[in-house]
């Protein structure tokens, strides 16, 4: 039987990047093996529950690309992915859960008490065989558990996680049960149901917990734990997906950058690490750096006129070419497409501000002369393309006897407001030469 592996989480409103890491991990292990990624959404909690919730969760795993393989047909099912198919919920799945809890009472493996049932746990220690943390012996002897025994539905009718958890990958014929490794205090009450009810137990492999940089618990409210962050602040889902398969796994040859086709080809269990992983956000920056350099252009000007759509600035006001060749400057000149409407708004503004600190060092008394000569030497300029306006502002410098940077610095202040940004020369040869020449004017107003 080829493998099936699942991602269940809660929906509870976020989807945090150690359940993308384990969803990640899980889809992974599947298309390694030819075996099927199963999506269950563990809603048996009505009170914490809303669709809302789920959305996030499914929207979060669509954006990473993790589509599952199987789950009912939604209303809407007829985009051409799989993931169109609806996953299982567990609120739907409740007569499964009553049936096996009368079988486990009929059996004596379990019995009432104070209006719920509880699962009657057996005392022998249980050694869970696990593929990556090893055999890991419960005594059941701790003080706490003097009595082992626990609940498997309340006494408001509500199956808990344990029952509905195991009863779940029991009849979706789940093999292998890859999942964080706060879970695994909870495998020997899950090994023992199994046993109740008679059936094979699957392999579990707990991965390694993903911490703050400190060592600390990533908590919902840390930088990088909420994975609806990176869809705002304009990641890639490829370099997210690249940094989260290093967060506990390794390929043989250390490499750090990967295709996703190589990632799914060596991808297995064993070469998961024993130890927690620590989140480093300026690895995911140079990650995704990386790739967003590498994007091919019709969808870098995509995601480019997006960003710049959702901080307010309305491209198409522009002609096409214009816009295009604005964000040619910019392409591998930033990370995240959040930072490309401050990083290239000038293009796009018909007044500019200028950045104050800037201002201090630029618009100072002795630069407005040399920014008139310039001025004037863009505006004779033969043709206004890079190459010529280099030459000009070069020409200029030696004729006043600076250097070129004692112009490049004001001169880019005054036709982007900013201090930094794309190639000085081929910024302003897409701004054109009207808007060039009226900036500069215009700046000798800020001159002390």
């Amino acid at each position: 039987m080829k493998p099936r592996v699942r991602f269940a989480p809660s929906p509870t409103g976020y989807l945090h990047i150690g359940g993308a890491r384990t969803a990640l991990f899980n889809w992974l292990y599947a298309r390694h093996t030819g075996g099927a990624f199963i999506l269950r959404i563990e809603d048996t909690d009505a009170a914490r529950n809303s669709q809302e919730a789920v959305e996030v969760i499914l929207n979060g795993l669509r954006w990473l690309g993790l589509h599952w393989d199987e789950g009912p047909l939604t209303a809407d099912a007829t985009g051409p992915c799989k993931g169109d198919r609806g996953p299982y919920f567990q609120s739907q799945r409740k007569e499964n859960y009553r049936r096996r809890v009368e079988a486990l009472l009929s059996r004596g493996l379990a019995y009432e008490h104070e209006g719920a049932v509880k699962f009657k746990m057996q005392r022998e220690p249980i050694t869970v065989h696990d593929l990556v943390a090893g055999d890991v012996v419960r005594k059941l002897t701790d003080r706490e558990e003097a009595d082992p025994d626990f609940v498997i539905l309340r006494s408001d009718g509500q199956p808990v996680f344990h029952l509905v958890n195991v009863v779940d990958d029991l009849e979706m014929e789940i093999t292998h049960v890859i999942r964080g490794e706060d879970h695994l205090s909870n495998t020997a009450k899950h090994i023992a149901l199994f046993q109740a009810f008679g059936v094979k137990l699957p392999h579990y492999a707990h991965i390694p917990l993903i911490l703050n940089p400190d060592g600390t618990k990533m908590s919902k409210r840390d930088k990088g734990a909420s994975l609806a962050n990176y869809v705002h602040d304009g990641f890639l889902p490829e370099a997210v997906v690249n940094y989260l398969c290093l967060l506990g796994w390794s390929p043989k040859d250390n490499r750090e950058k990967l295709a996703l086709a190589e990632i799914v080809e060596c991808f297995d269990l064993p070469q998961i690490l024993r130890h927690n992983a620590r989140f480093d956000y300026e690895k995911l920056l140079w990650l995704q750096g990386e790739y967003a350099r590498e994007l091919a252009d019709d969808r870098f000007y995509e995601l480019a006129v997006h960003a710049f759509a959702k901080a307010g600035v309305n491209t198409n006001a522009f002609p096409l070419a214009y816009v295009k060749a604005a964000l040619d400057t910019c392409k591998g000149k930033f990370k995240t497409f959040s930072e490309l409407p401050v990083y290239a708004g000038f293009y796009f503004a018909d007044q500019i501000e200028y950045d104050a600190e800037g201002a201090k060092m630029d618009f100072v008394p002795e630069n407005k002369p040399r920014l008139e000569k310039l001025r004037d030497a863009f505006a004779t300029a033969p043709t206004f393309e890079a190459a010529t306006l280099e030459t000009a502002l070069k020409e200029t410098a030696k004729a006043l006897g600076v250097k070129a940077g004692v112009l490049v610095h004001p001169c880019r202040l005054a036709v982007t407001g900013k201090p930094a940004g794309p190639s000085l020369y081929h910024l302003l040869e897409v701004l054109g030469k009207e808007k060039v020449l009226a900036r500069i004017e215009r700046s000798f107003e800020r001159f002390a």
